[in-house]
This record gives structure tokens, sequence and C-alpha cells, in this order.
């Protein structure tokens, strides 16, 4: 399903710790040059420290997902730096209403996660895109989950785990970010530029709670579509098992 990741650029939002350090370990390990796009300076520089000792080239963007003269600032960096983007990992994400029933949802932290999950993905997959247009062929993996897919979360029913059926922000904010995916996998079909979206599996992280797989497992499946040969799939959600039902 990929190849090699020798030479190309890649920027992994959110990715100064679990899944998205990991997604920029991998890529790196396989030679990619790696931007650690992070709010906080402190915590992207030491993320990109650590891995940069580890032999890897690895380098600190500031970027804030929800502001977008932060996103602008980091785009016209990266086209200083590097005059191209070959790979965008929008994973950023936040969850705020852990285990309240819909019903009861604080519509405010609802706004709030979706102005990071959503717009916030929009909003850099927007600015990078000139880059990725000046990539050989462009890669966008957008971090969903399974939670976000309407057939998987309909089959787990009432009887799911408590925290799994109780995120009504988190969970449809990953639809949505499903339905983005395929927007932008259809206006740039037959450019070179594939999207897809990525559901990891449950890994021990912040998110999470601490439950689940190491996070070295769970990014995997980014790695992969990020390195996808021309003839790869766009446009569909997949897991580490093959592609996932909308």
């Amino acid at each position: 399903m990929s190849d090699g990741a020798g030479g190309r650029i890649a920027l992994v939002t959110g990715a100064n710790k679990g899944i998205g350090f990991e997604i920029a370990r991998g890529l790196a390990r396989l030679g990619a040059i790696v931007l650690i796009g992070a709010r906080r300076a402190d915590a992207g520089e030491a993320a990109a420290a650590a891995l940069r000792d580890e032999g890897l080239d690895v380098r600190f963007v500031q970027i804030d997902i929800t502001d977008e003269a932060s996103i602008a600032a980091a785009a016209a960096r990266i086209e200083r730096d590097h005059g191209r983007l070959d790979i965008l990992i929008n994973n950023a994400a936040i969850s705020l209403n852990k285990g309240v029933r819909p019903s009861e949802a604080d519509i405010s932290l609802v706004r709030e996660t979706y102005e990071t999950n959503v717009f916030g993905l929009i909003a850099v997959t927007q600015n990078m895109l000139p880059l990725l247009k000046a990539a050989p062929a462009g890669r966008i993996v957008n971090m969903s989950s399974g939670l976000g897919s309407l057939a998987l979360t309909l089959k787990l029913g009432p009887t799911a785990p408590f925290v799994f059926n109780r995120l009504l922000a988190y969970n449809t904010s990953k639809t949505a970010v499903n339905a983005v995916t395929v927007q932008f996998a259809l206006e740039l079909a037959g450019t070179g530029i594939k999207v897809n979206a990525a559901s990891p599996k449950l890994s021990a992280t912040e998110l999470s709670g601490g439950q689940g797989s190491p996070p070295a497992e769970a990014a995997g499946i980014a790695i992969r579509l990020a390195l996808i040969g021309p003839d790869g799939p766009t446009g569909g959600l997949y897991g580490d098992d093959g592609q996932l039902p909308w």
C-alpha cells in the first residue's frame, strides 16, 4: 500500500504528543523531513528535539489551527523553507464533553470542538493546498475515527461502552471530517493529490483516557495512507483492516 518517504516534506498537526508524535516519528524513520506542527512553542520544540536526538530530520513549525493568521504564517514558512509540501496529516483534535448524554451536551463545547476538529482542519487544508499542488504527488490524511462512522456507531448500539456512546461533539465532528475528506477528494480527483481519512485503533492517549494500544501502533494506518502510490485509493475511510463504512 505504501512506498518509502525519502526526501518528502510532511506536516503533522498536533504532533507534539500522542498519535501525532508517533506519526511524525514513523514518517521520519522512513526518510521524510517532518514538520512538527504544534500550538505551543515549548511543547513543539521539545518534541522535535526528542526526535532529532534519535537522528531524525524533524523541525518545529508553530501552528494554531484555530487561528487563521497562525495557519497562514505556517504555510508561508513552509513555502519559504521548502517550496512544497508532500504530505499533510491533519491530526490535531480535541474531545471535551465526555460521558454526557446528547440531550445534555453543552452547546458551547460542541462549537469549540468543531472549531478545532472541523473548521481548523478545513482552514489548514485550504492554506496548505498550493504547497501540496507544488509537490509531485501530494497526500492528505485526515485523522478520523470509527466513532465518526454512522454505520459502525449504529452497530454498537445502546450497549456500547458508556464513554463511546456519549461523545456527541467528538463523534459528530469526526463524521464531519469524513464528509470534508470526500469533498476535497472530489475536487482534487485527477490532480495526483489523494485525500483519505484514517481511523486508528483505540490508542492509549490523553484523548482516550489512557485506554487502548500504544500510540505507535495506532499511527500505522496514517503513515500507510500518507505513502500510498499513484494507484492507491482516494476519498475513503481506512483502518488497519481496510476500508470502513461511512
